[in-house]
């Protein structure tokens, strides 16, 4: 789902800059227990908390997907949905995980999973009841409410809010044809984030506040009119801000943050490639404004990075990867991420500064 997820071929390359530090940070790795070692197989963290609490999936020896969480401690515990034929857990609380799984008709359903260890599934109005069609629970926030998005009968997707009482509002931003839900994209006033494309295919952003007013936006670059070009926010946080990558016109990734305001700062990782699906990739920020994703370089090879609210990019790679990206960062700096390994089997990460 996460566009971010194809970040892993990677070949080791640095060059000097003065916008950006080499700095491998304090890192620790790590495979969720029953994860596969194949090709394709492993770990992939979706979201760390302030507690350092991680909630991601991993794919086993049978190419079947779990969801897992794990402390920061360094703890794990399994996430199946009773009767799933897999189970993927995306967002979290710190009480509360959201996520969704397949029936045996392969159908999606959203789950909340919560302290006392019960699931609660549901799908959102409309989803259609066919296979690859039904529901995608993607975010969650302190107060319960989830956002995600739902495949109707046609196989076209919608935006869809539910609040904790189970109540559903379900929305399209005005042009969209096809939305796209994230696993950083509702923030604790209920506001959420969400990717959504025309009927050209091209990407755009949108707001929904917790009114139900929603706002539309591109970033500034953004000027492709071709498929797959865009704007593709990942995360909003706390204060509002949203982070995410534009696609220019000759298709290279671009990195962006919009303040709640609506002005926007864009950049790019100095060492990132200029050429077609090169580029920077920002995933989540926090409540400071720094944010963790990663780059292509010219090599079309990935790394991981944070960039600091001042502007200074941090770049790293995960100890014996072939690739790195990061997707989520804590209030204070820590970041988790995958990195995949000669053998292209994903592995978990944290790096703290």
């Amino acid at each position: 789902m996460k566009r971010i997820s194809f970040l892993k071929f990677v070949v080791f390359a640095w060059l000097a800059s003065a916008l950006w530090v080499h700095a491998q940070g304090q890192f620790t790795t790590f495979d969720a227990p029953g994860a596969g070692t194949g090709p394709g197989q492993g770990t992939g963290p979706n979201q760390m908390t302030a507690a350092g609490t991680i909630v991601g999936n991993y794919v086993d020896s049978n190419f079947v997907t779990h969801g897992f969480v794990r402390t920061a401690q360094g703890e794990f515990a399994t996430i199946d949905v009773p009767g799933a034929l897999r189970t993927q857990a995306l967002g979290m609380t710190q009480a509360r995980i959201v996520g969704f799984y397949r029936d045996t008709n392969r159908v999606r359903n959203g789950y909340v999973l919560g302290p006392d260890g019960k699931f609660v599934t549901f799908e959102a109005p409309g989803a259609g009841t066919s296979p690859g069609q039904g529901t995608l629970a993607a975010a969650i926030n302190a107060a319960g409410t989830v956002s995600g998005m739902y495949w109707d009968a046609n196989y076209v997707t919608h935006g869809f809010v539910r609040a904790a009482d189970g109540s559903f509002a379900t929305f399209d931003p005005p042009g969209s044809a096809y939305v796209i839900a994230d696993t950083l994209g509702i923030n604790s006033a209920g506001t959420v984030v969400e990717q959504y494309v025309d009927a050209n295919s091209v990407g755009h952003g949108a707001l929904r506040t917790a009114d139900g007013t929603i706002v539309t936006f591109d970033a500034p670059g953004a000027v492709g009119t071709g498929p797959g070009q865009g704007t593709f926010p990942e995360a909003i946080n706390v204060t509002g801000m949203v982070s995410g990558n534009y696609v220019d016109s000759n298709n290279v990734n671009h990195g962006f943050l919009r303040a709640s305001d609506g002005t926007f700062t864009t950049f790019d990782v100095p060492q990132a490639g200029t050429g077609a699906f090169e580029g920077t990739i920002p995933a989540g920020s926090n409540p400071s404004g720094a944010t963790t994703g990663g780059y292509l370089d010219s090599n079309f090879v990935s790394h991981g990075f944070v960039r600091a609210a001042d502007g200074t990019i941090v770049i790293f790679d995960a100890p014996g990867a072939v690739g790195t990206g990061a997707i989520s960062i804590t209030p204070s700096g820590a970041a988790t991420g995958s990195y995949t390994d000669s053998n292209f089997v994903s592995h978990g990460f944290v790096r703290k500064p």
